[in-house]
């Protein structure tokens, strides 16, 4: 089978060569250099944080938040059970337990409604996922988490440039963590960082992310040498990987516009076709703006899915379902827990298609997508929107 449209495709619409290769000619491609710091700075005024610190992925980020935040054996995180696999790993690494909580079944975020009665003493942090750049119901999630001295973690992979309430996605919690995987709407092949809303927080980021050190002490002049302090890692990027975020970031108005064409384009053709036959698009509300990650659709059941996906898949067209449910994995049934039924993950789960979504989605193929997805949907359910 040979792909027409594929899936997923990379925007590369600036100076990512040429960044890379000033990067290889000043000698400094090791991290922390310069352009790691033009590019967390970029990041730190976009969302309105006090300090970003760039990782080579959003699963390390996670993990310096479980680091952060001194978690252990005995501790509990709650979190959606619809979402990737780092967003638990990074807290089970440290001995915690994951608590699995359902999804609303409009937005696919975790539910806030559900989130008091799952409160127990041992709840030490709560982490939200913007699925789809979409955002959670922040206010209330916030409002709950501070009056019991929560921290609340966004899991911000999916919604970088997306707001609530007219407040940039990943400057709302305590800790954000983002992703820059080639899949994200920005991206460095392989990327993450990590962004502290307080300033409290960042002096012992710093020592976690350069290994346990206090080496940004001693580059600013506060100790004399520096030295192991504390548990950390090798959490940070080469520049070279940062070169190709800085020109990535230089052109986020241009990628971010062309996505949100192909977003809305796809939610207007594709309306009709839900209304009639009882489809459901992932709802944006109204004090939403969304960071225009994916597009996707849910289907009648789990056959019918599937069978959407193959045929696009026979015609050149690749489309995606999305996550396993962690709480029904092997690893998430044994060292999480599900804080009480989990209907709707169930079923948006078994039912999610992923639509081919790239900032380079010509509409010519685009247009061909939803009408090889209208055709199969009348096929099935029989009957043309006209009749």
């Amino acid at each position: 089978m040979t792909v027409r449209i594929p899936f997923n495709r990379t925007s590369f619409l600036g100076n990512e060569r040429l960044y890379m290769e000033q990067a290889l000619a000043q000698l400094h491609i090791a991290s922390d250099g310069p352009f790691s710091k033009r590019a967390a700075e970029t990041l730190r005024q976009a969302l309105g944080v006090s300090e970003v610190l760039l990782t080579t992925s959003c699963t390390d980020a996670l993990e310096i938040a479980s680091l952060l935040l001194e978690l252990g054996p005995g501790d509990e995180v709650i979190m959606p059970s619809f979402t990737f696999v780092s967003t638990a790993n990074a807290f089970v690494l440290r001995g915690a337990t994951p608590v699995f909580v359902d999804i609303r079944p409009d937005t696919y975020n975790l539910d806030e409604r559900l989130l008091e009665a799952a409160l127990t003493p041992r709840t030490k942090a709560i982490v939200v996922v913007h699925y789809a750049g979409v955002a959670c119901e922040m206010d209330a999630i916030l409002e709950l988490a501070r009056a019991r001295s929560i921290p609340v973690i966004e899991d911000n992979a999916h919604g970088l440039f997306g707001r609530y309430r007219g407040r940039p996605l990943g400057g709302l919690g305590e800790l954000a963590t983002l992703s820059f995987h080639e899949t994200k709407n920005l991206s460095c092949g392989e990327g993450g960082a990590i962004a502290l809303r307080e300033p409290t927080w960042a002096e012992r980021c710093e020592i976690v992310h350069a290994k346990g050190t206090n080496r940004a002490l001693h580059r600013r002049g506060v100790v004399d040498k520096y030295t192991w302090v504390d548990i950390g890692s090798s959490f940070a990027p080469s520049d070279l990987v940062a070169a190709v975020l800085v020109a990535q970031l230089e052109q986020r108005e241009a990628i971010q516009s062309a996505r949100r064409t192909i977003h809305e384009r796809y939610r207007t053709q594709l309306a009709p076709l839900a209304e009639r036959f009882g489809l459901h698009l992932q709802a944006v509300p109204a004090h939403c703006e969304p960071s225009y990650h994916l597009f996707s659709l849910l289907l009648r059941d789990r056959d019918e899915r599937d069978a959407l996906i193959a045929e696009l898949r026979d015609r050149g067209i690749l489309a995606v379902f999305h996550y396993v449910p962690l709480h029904s994995s092997p690893m998430g049934s044994r060292v999480g827990r599900a804080a009480g039924p989990l209907p709707v993950t169930d079923s948006v789960a078994a039912r999610l298609v992923r639509l081919p979504f790239y900032g380079a989605l010509v509409e010519r193929d685009q247009l061909e997508v939803i009408d090889r997805v209208t055709a199969f949907v009348e096929r099935r359910r029989g009957g043309a929107l006209g009749a």
